[in-house]
């Protein structure tokens, strides 16, 4: 079965997306997702200029055949613009194998493990009336487990809050796209000796109102040095935390010792991480309990399930990265393998606005706090070109902190 072709398709629908389209002389298509929040043009060039032409003509069942070609022969290995260009190839390349056995790709890699995937949603707010009234929406729309993030008093904007925007003229949270659209990146504050403060009291405000059952998750979104770090994973034990994500910059995977030494709250890292070996201290030395990789960033579907079979001979479970720079097609590759292995731990899922799931149908359900990327061979996921063509790419940025006296800070 041999690729006869392959394109780079970008639509913006709710947000941008980069996606792989390759079809075989069987004409089988399959789908990969290659989106880079904010730098997603950079991987559009790679795949086209430098990996699209080294695909025609070759045997598309030779999947980790070419996943190690793509990643050793480009010598300059790693990074994310590389591994989410070889992971939209792994990710079309299982959906094209799947739809030609003419199974879900969770059965090639060994069958379901479950019955569905636990999945927590995003609940925010500027205060605290504001962060139930979120806690409330995300279990009425069925999660179980939600990450909390809130406002910071004396500070104007935040991470994680989710905004207001007009959209098609009305009113609506644009939590679909963290990434503001326009020529340069907004700019937020940023303050940690008020947060540290803060933050305690919020979840000690939202364990009193929805109890001790609930479990709760939070992003330190890699803010804190690693003593705040250990000091914050500390003072939040009381509230018994399912992880504290992203405590600190994770490059310095040194530091992890010490937040290790000073809490007990359980730690999830990896979500900018782009290989397995970016995780081989962190694992060996069991100094996280969840893996946050993300397939589209990792290199696909054959690293990522590589990486979390290397994690449960220390009983570190997947986290894997869901939010919305992450398209359809990614978050499928990643429902198949967290049904798959027994080292599933928890699915963030942050739903897709529907000009997306109009561009991206999909055959995943959530029902009951559960996901499940459904049984139609392949992927499970559909790509209406004529839909994505009418909405093109349009620039956008993330945003990034300033410090009080004007210091750039993580954001």
């Amino acid at each position: 079965m041999i690729i006869e072709r392959a394109e780079v398709i970008v639509t913006s629908p709710n947000r941008n997306f980069v996606t792989l389209r390759l079809q075989t002389d069987e004409g089988h298509v399959g789908l990969g997702d290659a989106t880079l929040n904010g730098r997603e043009l950079s991987v559009v060039s790679y795949l086209k200029d430098h990996v699209v032409p080294l695909l025609i003509g070759k045997d598309a069942h030779r999947i980790e055949d070419t996943w190690q070609f793509l990643y050793r022969s480009a010598y300059w290995r790693r990074g994310p613009v590389t591994m989410a260009a070889i992971g939209a190839v792994d990710m079309a390349l299982w959906d094209i194998k799947g739809k030609a056995a003419g199974m879900p790709v969770y059965q090639l890699l060994g069958g379901a493990s479950r019955t569905g995937l636990m999945a927590y949603g995003h609940a925010s707010g500027v205060d605290l009336q504001a962060l139930f009234d979120s806690i409330r929406e995300h279990r009425e729309l069925g999660y179980r487990s939600v990450r909390v993030q809130t406002g910071v008093p004396g500070l104007k904007a935040i991470y994680g809050i989710a905004a207001q925007s007009v959209i098609d003229g009305g009113l609506e949270r644009y939590d679909h796209e963290p990434a503001r659209r326009g020529a340069y990146p907004a700019e937020e504050d940023w303050d940690t000796r008020s947060y540290l403060h803060h933050l305690p009291t919020v979840f000690e405000a939202v364990r009193s109102e929805f109890g001790p059952d609930l479990p709760l998750l939070h992003d330190g979104h890699h803010r804190m040095t690693p003593i705040q770090a250990a000091k914050l994973g500390k003072s939040l034990e009381p509230y018994d935390l399912f992880w504290l994500e992203d405590c600190t910059p994770a490059e310095n995977q040194d530091a992890l010792r010490l937040v290790r030494q000073h809490t007990t709250t359980p730690l999830a890292i990896g979500e900018i991480f782009n290989t397995v070996w970016d995780f081989q201290t962190l694992i060996s030395e069991q100094l996280i309990d969840y893996v946050r990789a993300a397939s589209t960033h990792f290199g696909g579907i054959s690293p990522l399930k590589k990486v979390m079979d290397f994690a449960a001979q220390y009983q570190i479970k997947s986290g894997c990265h869901g939010p919305t720079d992450i398209s359809p097609v990614g978050f499928a590759a990643q429902l198949h393998v967290g049904l798959a292995i027994h080292n599933f731990g928890i699915q963030e899922y942050m739903q897709h606005g529907e000009r997306t799931n109009a561009t991206f149908q999909q055959s995943m359900t959530f029902e009951n706090g559960l996901l499940h990327p459904g049984d139609n061979p392949g992927l499970g996921v559909d790509l209406d070109v004529d839909e994505a063509g009418k909405y093109p790419y349009e620039q956008a940025y993330l945003p990034f902190n300033r410090l009080a006296d004007g210091t750039v800070h993580d954001w």
